[in-house]
């Protein structure tokens, strides 16, 4: 079994950053892949960005490449996601996930556990 637990979400006026932390612990050796999804009111579960443990290879939605950043630190566990530029439309609720994938890791049915979500606000 595999914890995920995220911090860094809050309320911040368009244009502004925030830095999103995933740690994760447990059976961690059983995964490869870490990665972001996000969930507005009414709307699906959107793919946001993703990188594998090992060599660190990283993918974005378009939506968010250019603005966000992922990364991984390893002896920690943990992955960042840097949020710039941020615009209202970002509002969301952000998931970490935990999984494994052949190819490009962006589909819910690759990750196997879940965070409970932070809640992530931009004001205009």
């Amino acid at each position: 079994q595999v914890q995920l637990g995220e911090s860094g979400g809050g309320l911040v006026e368009a244009g502004g950053s925030l830095r999103l932390s995933c740690a994760a612990s447990g059976r961690t050796f059983s995964t490869y892949v870490m990665g972001w999804f996000r969930q507005a009111p009414g709307k699906e579960r959107e793919f946001v960005a993703a990188i594998r443990w090992s060599g660190g290879r990283t993918d974005y939605a378009a939506s968010v490449k250019g603005r966000f950043t992922i990364s991984r630190d390893i002896a920690k566990t943990s992955v960042l996601l840097q949020m710039n530029s941020l615009k209202p439309e970002d509002t969301a609720v952000y998931y970490c996930a935990a999984g494994s994938a052949v190819g490009i890791p962006n589909r819910e049915g690759q990750y196997f556990y879940w965070g409970q979500g932070t809640q992530v606000t931009v004001s205009s």
